[in-house]
């Protein structure tokens, strides 16, 4: 009997603390290139959302699991016909990638770049909580750079394969003309070996006890994403480098200590539809070195408070009753803002045709959030009564193998579809009401999406098939919830979406 209350505590033991801890992906959601800062006991974060805007999001926590969306750092990166949607350009996978955030002399500072014009970008605050980032910008353009402050000056450790450091000027708008500018790493893959398909990039670099320690990710062929660490004594090198980390694909980010001392290691994984995904991983020091995971793993559960979930922290559901969209929102490319308004019928988001387009991809306005796993849904409303001939509204599921449901207008009537951009138009069915139920769920287990419709919300019929969720690189981003009106014919159409709601299941 002894024995059998034993093994009953043990099970209750184990279970209460599996469930009063933290388990790796610490978000499932696309929250890529993560760059970190502590200031006192407040974790900050910054990430890439790349084409979307407002862009380069930063993120609070107390605890290193539970993240809030603060704000972001820009509306518009710029205003030029690819970030625009305009003229047959876009900007899809490009936009603004990996950013660095750092503080330093009371100040806040996060840097990103950007492809699509040819630019480096620096945004200043001294209070990252309200946000008012001033900005300055500047050619050209420095791959995945790692904005660093040493000795009173300023730097950016930046490149693939190999890594340069630069000096800028001190107000930041530039580089310093004569100042610092080399290579300090030859070949940063090396560590890896001599066979590398993806040279080493991600460039993240911090100052430990007088030493410096570089943490980039390589992908060697054949094998998976890898943390490689160059440590030197001087800003310049030389440095000597090993690999940190090799294992489930983890890898990409850099270091992070708690008011305790504690240290963890902050990466990404491909998760497949739902994007890349953020890691913590437990590091300790030997020799020296920071040493990454439990015997060179990723542990699946952390010592860490647990996830209280990504609702309303950085997706949530949404009445459009305020003046404003919630932070969680935003927009597939620059809006046009003449052409949508959350004022013009109360309780409503009205998304008004401003151009013609072809396809959900090239649609202005298309207003997104997040998927989230290992599963979510979401619905929506939509009052059809201004749409125009040729007008296309609905909910979509984001990415280049786009699948949408909803209203299409043809010769006066109503029809409502289910659409693929990989098998085109899958149901259509005679529509005679206004009013419409949508749905949407995604299942990244399977990495499987489907559409529901429904006349009262309640009752639910599946609309064409499920569809397989892939993650292109021509979009570089996890799948997300959309939604869109768009005009094939003439532009002035509008459709009202009376609210938003999102589920962490199906």
């Amino acid at each position: 009997m002894r024995s059998i209350l034993t093994v009953v505590i043990l099970f209750f033991s184990i279970f209460k603390t599996s469930a009063q801890s933290a388990h790796n992906p610490i978000i499932y959601a696309d929250v890529p290139d993560l760059s970190m800062i502590r200031v006192d006991s407040v974790y900050y974060m910054s990430s890439t959302t790349m084409h979307m805007s407002p862009g380069l999001p930063i993120m609070r926590s107390t605890d290193l699991v539970n993240w809030q969306l603060l704000g972001y750092v820009y509306d518009t990166l710029a205003d030029v016909d690819a970030l625009n949607l305009k003229n047959g350009k876009n900007a899809y996978g490009q936009g603004s990638w990996a950013s660095s955030l750092r503080y330093e002399n009371n100040t806040f500072y996060a840097t990103t770049f950007s492809g699509t014009t040819g630019k480096t970008y620096i945004y200043t605050t001294k209070d990252i909580e309200k946000g008012n980032w001033e900005r300055h910008d500047f050619h050209p353009s420095l791959h995945d750079h790692s904005l660093f402050f040493d000795n009173g000056k300023a730097y950016m450790v930046y490149g693939s394969g190999k890594i340069r450091i630069t000096e800028l000027k001190p107000d930041l708008s530039g580089i310093q003309p004569g100042g610092l500018d080399q290579v300090i790493i030859e070949n940063a893959s090396l560590p890896a070996g001599g066979n590398v398909g993806l040279p080493a990039e991600g460039s993240q670099l911090f100052k430990i006890d007088g030493a410096y320690f570089l943490f980039n990710i390589c992908w060697p062929k054949g094998g998976m994403r890898t943390v490689v660490i160059h440590k030197a004594d001087k800003l310049t090198g030389p440095y000597t480098g090993r690999v940190a980390l090799q294992d489930k694909g983890v890898a990409q980010g850099g270091l992070i200590n708690t008011p305790q001392g504690n240290w963890w290691a902050y990466l990404f994984k491909d998760q497949g539809a739902v994007g890349r995904v953020p890691y913590l991983v437990p590091v300790q020091w030997k020799d020296g070195w920071p040493v990454l995971g439990v015997n060179g793993r990723v542990p699946d559960s952390l010592e860490l408070p647990a996830s209280k979930g990504y609702i309303p922290g950085l997706v949530a559901s949404d009445e459009f009753n305020e003046k404003q969209l919630p932070l969680v929102w935003q927009w597939n490319h620059n809006p046009d803002n003449k052409s949508w308004s959350l004022t013009r019928r109360k309780g409503y988001l009205r998304l008004t045709t401003s151009h013609i387009a072809t396809s959900p991809l090239d649609a202005r306005n298309t207003l997104t959030q997040r998927t989230i796993g290992p599963e979510c849904s979401a619905i929506t409303s939509v009052d059809l009564s201004g749409m125009k001939e040729g007008d296309v509204a609905g909910l979509l599921l984001l990415q280049k193998n786009f699948g949408w449901a909803g209203i299409r207008m043809l010769e006066g009537k109503k029809y409502l579809v289910m659409e693929t951009a990989v098998s085109g138009e899958q149901q259509r069915l005679p529509l005679s009401k206004n009013k419409l139920y949508l749905k949407a769920s995604c299942d990244f287990r399977q990495d499987k999406g489907s559409f529901y419709y429904s006349f009262d919300g309640e009752k639910w019929s599946q609309l064409g098939d499920s569809f397989k969720l892939v993650y292109t690189l021509p979009h570089f981003m996890g799948y997300r919830f959309g939604l869109f009106n768009y005009a094939t014919k003439t532009t002035g159409g509008y459709a009202d979406f009376d609210f938003f709601h999102i589920e962490d299941h199906q």
